[in-house]
């Protein structure tokens, strides 16, 4: 009986080893927390928790359960779904992408309703990595957990301490699971933060390092974590480094098996190069001149180095080329500056010559105000003693005359020269009184001065003074008002600098220059009207009009006409007419104490029609009576 029970029991053995080995049952639990609600958004948690349950779905777990955005209590009750699952799974796999927090050396995940106003609401408010262990603790020969959840903690920053001796750690802390084959893989070594990826990125560099190499089949747990690890440091510029903490026994653990067996492994020769090219890689990731120089000095030769060298030359090619471009800008601006600083002093020394010559303008102004000032006052003071003079022998004159006139004998005719000079009414001799304004005397002076009037200068704005306005206008090209002697009229006609009005000579002489020259006729010629040489002829004297004439005697008609003295001394005294002369010359013989009877010898003289004074009235427009 015994013996037939062992052959049964020898061929039921032999029947279980002969069947192939029955398929791995293997459980995922995928959790992403993105949406906290008391602090800000993580970007890719809930993109990376998709990822991974996808990757777990195409390599056939048999059970995938995906979370995301889970409360504390909704936490707990899917670690307790899935520790149910892992007790018939051979492997339970855990990730978690989230925040994560590290309290005296214990390790903390946090559910998307955390608060943590204090560091000893951990306890209460996260999950530890305990309770974690314990749901994927009933698989039966590999427990997983995998933790992207050492991003940067924002709890931590607003966290009260309680107990000031409590740390709170940067990432999480160095973990050593006590149930044989457990591994606990980080995203970055213990003390360290990961990277949550950049904006526009799907996935974490952690994620997607997951996903390209965790599943491929029959490839070791181990390896493929390498394999991670070296992604991520490439993506991260060796910033971020996965680490991985547990151990596994000497057979290969994967978490795919291999379709079929795999064929021996082919022999590879030794890459005598892969150590350089390993360095050369790296001086490559580091981009300095100092790494360059680091890896020539290593490896002085070879095709590497002369790679590296070319490496190094672009690299100080760009350094000169970036030194001469700052040399360049520095010069431009230096450039600028001292352009700016020039102009700025001709500016100011443009300024200072234009107030210097602004000063001395109104000095100039000045003096010539003052000088102005000292002529007029000296034309006054001279005007107020002749007036003064005139005014004492009219007196003196008047005493001595009033016996005489008392006389009716005596008293002179109408028609004779005293006759009308003592005809003078108090308005004509008050018309020959000068004006209070000197405007008209030094309006005169200046016409004078132009070569514009040639009478005497009076104060009184007159014909003879309006007709020498009206020549300078003529002759200068000005439209200034002759009625009256204004200011403007006087600083026009002071503007001009040389005579403008031609010279005008009396009959016999002809301009030369600013003088006259007398004209000379050769012999058996005489000089006609026109001042012009012509044959002598026989002329008639020319009888006197005693109507015209009165009792005063024409001079004879071949008696040489009066001199320049006498008629400039007639065009003096300002006269319109001959008979205003004879009051002038009156007048002006009165003040000078000369004997006033040649007075009436001019008044004749001015009536003839072919003498110079005759001729002088009408060139100057003055009437004959």
């Amino acid at each position: 009986m015994r013996l037939v029970a062992a052959i049964i029991l020898a061929v039921w053995m032999s029947g279980l080893f002969g069947q192939p080995a029955l398929a791995e049952n293997r459980v995922a639990l995928v959790i992403g927390n993105s949406h906290y609600q008391n602090v800000g958004r993580l970007i890719n948690p809930a993109n990376d928790a998709s990822a991974l349950a996808d990757t777990f779905t195409l390599a056939k777990f048999d059970v995938v359960m995906l979370r995301n955005d889970l409360t504390a209590s909704e936490m707990r009750r899917v670690l307790r779904e899935f520790a149910d699952k892992a007790r018939i799974a051979d492997i339970a796999v855990l990730y978690y992408a989230g925040h994560g927090i590290e309290i005296d050396g214990n390790n903390y995940l946090i559910p998307v309703d955390a608060v943590l106003e204090r560091d000893a609401d951990v306890y209460d408010e996260a999950i530890g990595l305990d309770r974690v262990l314990i749901a994927v603790e009933p698989a039966k020969q590999l427990r997983l957990i995998i933790l992207d959840a050492c991003r940067d903690n924002p709890f931590a920053k607003t966290m009260k301490r309680t107990i000031a001796m409590r740390g709170i750690g940067q990432g999480l802390a160095k973990v050593e699971p006590t149930i044989p084959n457990t591994l606990i893989a980080f995203a970055a070594k213990a003390g360290f933060t990961a990277l949550d990826g950049d904006l526009g990125q799907k996935n974490s560099p952690y994620a997607s390092a997951l996903a390209a190499h965790l599943t491929t089949p029959g490839l070791d747990l181990r390896k493929a974590f390498g394999f991670v690890r070296d992604d991520v440091l490439k993506a991260t510029g060796n910033r971020q480094e996965p680490f991985i903490y547990g151990s596994l026994g000497g057979d290969d653990v994967a978490l795919v098996p291999s379709p079929a067996p795999r064929a021996p492994a082919p022999t590879v020769l030794a890459d005598p190069y892969a150590a350089i090219r390993r360095d050369y890689e790296l001086a490559e990731r580091v981009g300095t001149k100092e790494a360059w120089d680091f890896f020539i000095a290593t490896y002085p030769s070879g095709f590497y180095a002369k790679l590296a060298q070319s490496q190094r030359n672009k690299l100080a090619a760009e350094e000169a080329r970036l030194a001469s471009a700052e040399r360049a800008k520095s010069a431009a601006e230096e450039k600028t500056r001292l352009a700016a600083e020039q102009a700025a002093q001709e500016r100011i020394a443009k300024a200072e010559a234009e107030a210097k010559a602004a000063v001395e303008k109104a000095k100039l102004a000045a003096q010539a105000r003052a000088a102005e000032e000292a002529r007029v006052a000296e034309l006054k003071k001279a005007l107020e003693e002749a007036e003064t003079e005139a005014a004492r022998v009219k007196a003196d004159t008047a005493g001595k005359a009033a016996p005489a006139m008392s006389s009716a004998d005596s008293k002179p005719a109408p028609d004779s020269a005293a006759g009308r000079l003592g005809s003078l009414t108090p308005a004509e001799h008050a018309e020959e009184a000068p004006a209070a304004d000197d405007t008209p005397r030094r309006l005169l002076a200046e016409l004078r001065r132009v070569g514009c009037f040639m009478g005497s200068i009076n104060g009184t704005w007159n014909d003879a003074a309006q007709q020498s306005l009206a020549r300078f206008n003529k002759y200068a090209g000005a439209t200034l008002d002759t009625r009256l002697a204004s200011l403007d009229a006087l600083e026009v006609v002071r503007g001009k600098s040389e005579r403008v009005c031609p010279l005008v000579c009396e009959h016999g002489y002809r301009p030369d220059g600013e003088t006259c020259t007398k004209i000379i006729c050769k012999a058996g010629s005489q000089l006609n009207d026109d001042n012009g040489c012509e044959k002598s002829k026989t002329r008639k004297p020319e009888m006197p009009d005693a109507r015209r004439d009165g009792p005063l005697r024409a001079e004879p008609v071949n008696k040489p006409p009066i001199s320049q003295g006498d008629s400039d001394f007639l065009h003096r005294c300002g006269a319109t007419s001959c008979s205003m002369a004879l009051r002038g010359c009156m007048r002006k013989t009165a003040i000078m104490g000369v004997d006033s009877s040649v007075c009436a010898a001019k008044y004749n003289a001015c009536l003839q029609t072919g003498s110079f004074v005759g001729r002088f009235c009408s060139l100057h427009g003055l009437a004959r009576n």
